[in-house]
């Protein structure tokens, strides 16, 4: 048997060496974000629960990462909000066909809520701390609060769980306060809060669409699984009604009496 020399200085492993999804955050320079599961999941939340009570829900549009074409005089110009929500317009375009974006000048209704979601490379926008440089597009803040005056914009970390809300008021965003821990809408007849809860497989705090009284609005999943609950309880209460019921009878009979002659 041979003994093979022992190697002083191994190389490090690419796991030690290489960078990390966080130290990658995308391979397109103009698009900075992280394309976490987290900016498919949350967003998804949001598309699921937002069902303002006051609309028909063939009347409410909502879109997760879908491009935002707002001006008619730059037509190629567009924002990519984590999800926006519309009221007023069909869910499918004309009635007849998905959306491939949303273009304010066909559709004719901007959308009433915006939801951004931070990234380490998106925040300065987000928080619309960036400033428009000569002969490029204006940032997401001008585009959400001058240009379509979307009524609520809404920013959440995922890292801090903190919410950033902002009303439209004479124009210009000002800071919402929280009720109960809510963002009270009372034009969608909605609020927005946090969950501490399990969507899809995943257990964190979650931003999630509640009613105005801030009952939860329940997924496809959740309705599905409540009415199972609901099923499952009126088949125990049919079993121990019929249990009482055989129970009665019995009696009855032990006391000489038919129960079929008992009105």
């Amino acid at each position: 048997m041979v003994n093979l020399p022992t190697q002083t200085d191994p190389p490090l492993s690419p796991r030690q060496t290489l960078p990390t999804m966080y130290d990658l955050p995308s391979d397109n320079p103009e698009e900075p974000g992280l394309p976490d599961e987290f900016h498919f999941l949350q967003p998804l939340l949001l598309f699921l629960t937002f069902q303002p009570a006051n609309w028909n829900r063939e009347l409410v549009f909502s879109a997760c990462d879908l491009n935002l074409y707002y001006d008619v005089n730059h037509p190629k110009w567009y924002k990519r909000p984590d999800w926006f929500g519309v009221v007023g317009i069909p869910r499918l375009y004309e009635g007849r066909d998905l959306r491939l974006s949303y273009v304010v000048w066909q559709e004719a209704i901007n959308p009433y809520v915006v939801v951004e979601l931070l990234s380490p490379g998106t925040q300065e926008e987000d928080l619309g701390r960036t400033v428009q440089t000569p002969g490029n597009p204006p940032t997401k803040w001008q585009v959400y609060e001058q240009i379509l005056r979307i009524p609520y914009s809404i920013i959440f970390s995922r890292y801090t769980n903190e919410i950033q809300a902002f009303h439209l008021v004479g124009g210009h965003y000002e800071p919402m306060n929280m009720i109960d821990n809510r963002l009270v809408m009372p034009e969608l007849v909605l609020s927005l809060g946090l969950w501490q809860g399990s969507f899809r497989g995943i257990k964190r705090l979650w931003l999630r669409w509640m009613t105005i009284e801030g009952e939860l609005i329940l997924t496809p999943e959740e309705e599905a699984v409540e009415a199972q609950e609901r099923a499952v309880e009126a088949q125990e209460r049919a079993v121990a009604e019929r249990e009482r019921a055989e129970r009665l009878a019995a009696r009855l009979r032990e006391l000489g009496v038919e129960p079929d002659d008992v009105e």
